[in-house]
């Protein structure tokens, strides 16, 4: 395959389904993952492949150490190559932090941190064989404040590890050609939250309205780029002001 392929977790819906498919009209091949989003999925598999390249969407628990490593694996094997990482899936909940349950607080940190690590350490290979590669996490806008957050304790813990990790992971993996970057979004209308709570927070956004998903995928777009290349462990926040 001549083109260049790209992995996205959450690819089923919200930015992760805007992200494939504005690659895939750049040309690149997707391979998307979803827990539970199977109908969406398959939508986007559907218009991805209209665009005239490849497409693949598979149920997979990245939040499963072994199956997150079987995707990549299956996907670098069948395909030969891949050359972006994105990592979009990451749920939430709101719920005060002496109501969490033991099982709440561990998905956070299942669902939002770990993955990043299971599938970081098993595409590095494939990138550094190929001397390119292209890995873009997803934190959220204030978590480098270390705030006080009763409501999204746990969310937001490990928002901030993921950047930690970003850090890291672009510090080892430089010298081979790789870059790994963070977006943190603000208040986006990708569905993810309802509308009404979306609207109380535009009071709270120094740009006074709601981002859309292409303002995201606009940034994500550039830290893929060859443009991008000497960008490496950047926390790009893309939320009107708000978080700063």
């Amino acid at each position: 395959m001549s083109s260049k392929v790209a992995l996205i977790t959450g690819g089923g819906r919200g930015i992760g389904r805007a992200l494939a498919l504005a690659l895939a009209k750049g040309g690149w091949n997707l391979a998307i993952c979803y827990r539970r989003s199977q109908a969406q999925a398959e939508e986007t598999v559907q218009k991805i492949s209209a665009a005239g390249v490849a497409a693949r969407a598979e149920r997979c628990d990245v939040s499963d150490s072994r199956a997150a490593a079987q995707w990549v694996e299956t996907v670098a094997t069948e395909w030969g190559r891949i050359d972006a990482l994105i990592n979009c899936a990451g749920p939430y909940h709101r719920v005060h932090l002496f109501d969490e349950t033991e099982a709440g607080w561990h998905e956070m940190f299942d669902h939002n941190l770990h993955p990043i690590f299971y599938l970081a350490r098993t595409v590095a290979p494939v990138m550094k064989a190929q001397k390119w590669g292209r890995i873009v996490n997803f934190s959220m806008a204030n978590a480098d404040q270390m705030a006080g957050q009763p409501f999204v304790t746990a969310h937001y813990i490990a928002k901030a590890g993921v950047l930690i990790l970003t850090r890291t992971l672009a510090k080892i993996l430089a010298p081979e050609g790789i870059t790994v970057n963070c977006i943190s979004p603000g208040f986006i209308e990708s569905g993810s939250a309802p509308a009404e709570e979306l609207k109380k927070m535009e009071k709270n956004i120094p740009a006074g309205y709601i981002g859309a998903v292409d303002d995201v995928v606009s940034v994500c777009c550039f830290l893929l780029s060859e443009e991008a290349r000497y960008i490496n462990g950047a926390n790009i926040h893309v939320s009107g002001g708000w978080g700063v």
